[in-house]
């Protein structure tokens, strides 16, 4: 059973359109708010209609959410598609900015080198990202140390040429509703990189046989070197380099020892299919909406809706 309140958030992502709302001529530029919750219809693009969510958690908002639809590439006779982003901060706010500042470009920057889009375009597109990202802390690393704690996971949905791609670094999700004999079913297309999983932990341990503390049950919570549930991400540079876990970098972030690699990771997990006639919507969020709903209850709510009939949705409550 959904909750009233939890509806009440929701809803307004998917209400029926009314006589003068600007969803049906584009979308709602400036979106609406109520309270800590702003929602926005935007409206129709080339992949179907989109709406989205923000539910503000802290004071500062820490979290951002793109939408692009048209050129996936710098060249006119690139391919076109819809590209969306949820990028889900922590420690501050820079690291999402960023990512939505830069992460869509470097995506058309790949896809016109290699003249169509694909797995390894979207992966070093992260990567340029992440790389451009610690170079910001480096420059600011003297007057604004604290940035190096600053990251953001980052999910990602691309429809282009009949092809899904989903991309997923940190703890996002990406469900799908596809129609299964008269009913609407959710699929799940990314898993999430929290240590909590016990696959994430056995990669982590893996990747870092010498390490016994490479990850820690704190307070019957697991955490990678104790201080952080995810294991991928773009930012959080006092994980990835170790000139940046020391001084003047707060206590609570730094580590009592050196290490030689980069303990988290911004490739991003990709999978890539082609989309069906039963592939009725999609949803992405972050893990603030997945700790309240599963992936049929999300589903139930958007297919229940009386807008079901748009082809893509988009949620991103926060």
């Amino acid at each position: 059973m959904v909750s009233n309140t939890l509806m009440r958030i929701v809803a307004p992502c998917w209400k029926p359109s009314v006589e003068g709302d600007s969803s049906n001529r584009g979308g709602d530029a400036s979106g609406r708010a109520d309270g800590l919750l702003w929602y926005k219809d935007s409206g129709n693009h080339v992949n179907g209609e989109f709406s989205m969510a923000v539910i503000q958690a802290n004071n500062l908002l820490e979290d951002c959410s793109q939408l692009e639809s048209g050129p996936m590439s710098l060249l006119e006779t690139g391919p076109q598609g819809t590209f969306v982003g949820i990028y889900d901060g922590h420690g501050g706010p820079e690291a999402a900015r960023f990512v939505n500042q830069h992460l869509f470009e470097n995506i058309k920057k790949f896809t016109s080198e290699t003249h169509g889009m694909s797995a390894d375009v979207i992966n070093k597109a992260f990567l340029a990202t992440e790389e451009a990202f610690l170079s910001l802390v480096q420059q600011q690393w003297q007057d604004k140390p604290q940035i190096a704690s600053v990251g953001s996971c980052c999910l990602v949905g691309i429809v282009c040429s009949g092809h899904l791609y989903i991309a997923n670094a940190g703890d996002s999700r990406a469900v799908l509703g596809r129609l299964d004999n008269k009913e609407v079913k959710a699929v799940q297309l990314s898993y999430e990189h929290n240590a909590s999983i016990e696959s994430v932990r056995e990669e982590l341990q893996s990747l870092h046989p010498d390490d016994p503390h490479i990850v820690v049950l704190k307070h019957k919570v697991w955490r990678v070197k104790g201080l952080i549930q995810i294991s991928r991400s773009i930012g959080d540079a006092y994980l990835k380099r170790a000139e940046f876990n020391r001084e003047p970098l707060l206590a609570k972030f730094r580590l009592p020892e050196s290490f030689n690699k980069p303990i988290l990771k911004a490739e991003p997990t990709i999978s890539e299919q082609k989309l069906d006639p039963e592939d009725q919507f999609l949803i992405f969020a972050s893990d603030g909406l997945w700790e309240h709903l599963n992936n049929q209850e999300a589903v139930d709510i958007v297919n229940n809706c009386p807008r079901c009939c748009k082809k893509t949705a988009q949620s991103r409550p926060s």
